[in-house]
């Protein structure tokens, strides 16, 4: 089959995206192994139960947990690695997730830099090699293992000696 380009992965992400259950955000990510999509999914509820979003609630200490641990949805790449595990599990080592991120105009919008550490190591641990983001320059896939590091150093205190570029 023949491979598809990275801008036609984000398209399958962004598609993906619409059907997103968050009130804060629609997100969607595929991964591809092959020229194939084998595995999908959009940010929610646990279990797809709408009664426990926590979306709105805007009153936790953030100081005591990072903010993507309050959140109350599943996380796209989440879904998408479980979607994979179900029928693929063998196809994920040496595939690409390719994630997007709609605005609440159904838009398409750019990805800062990389900062989910929990994200990142189930990337890792199921063997995904390549991390595809959206940004203001186009499609950047980032090896997993950089993927990592970024999203790590995303969370250095400032003037920490050894912070990664």
């Amino acid at each position: 089959m023949e491979e598809r380009s990275p801008k036609e992965w984000f398209a399958e992400a962004a598609r993906v995206a619409q059907d997103a259950t968050c009130l804060r955000a629609q997100c969607g990510a595929v991964i591809v192994q092959g020229g194939v999509i084998i595995g999908a999914g959009s940010n929610g509820p646990a279990g797809g139960i709408l009664e426990e979003r926590r979306c709105h609630v805007d009153t936790y200490d953030r100081s005591k947990k990072p903010k993507y641990d309050l959140t109350c949805c599943v996380h796209a790449e989440w879904r998408a690695i479980l979607d994979a595990m179900r029928s693929h599990a063998d196809a994920l080592p040496g595939s690409t997730l390719y994630y997007v991120r709609l605005g609440t105009d159904g838009v398409r919008r750019y990805s800062g830099a990389p900062f989910c550490t929990v994200c990142s190591r189930l990337a890792l641990e199921v063997g995904i090699s390549s991390f595809g983001l959206w940004h203001e320059s186009g499609a950047v896939l980032y090896d997993t293992r950089d993927y990592n590091a970024r999203s790590y150093a995303f969370h250095l205190k400032e003037g920490v000696e050894g912070a990664e570029d």
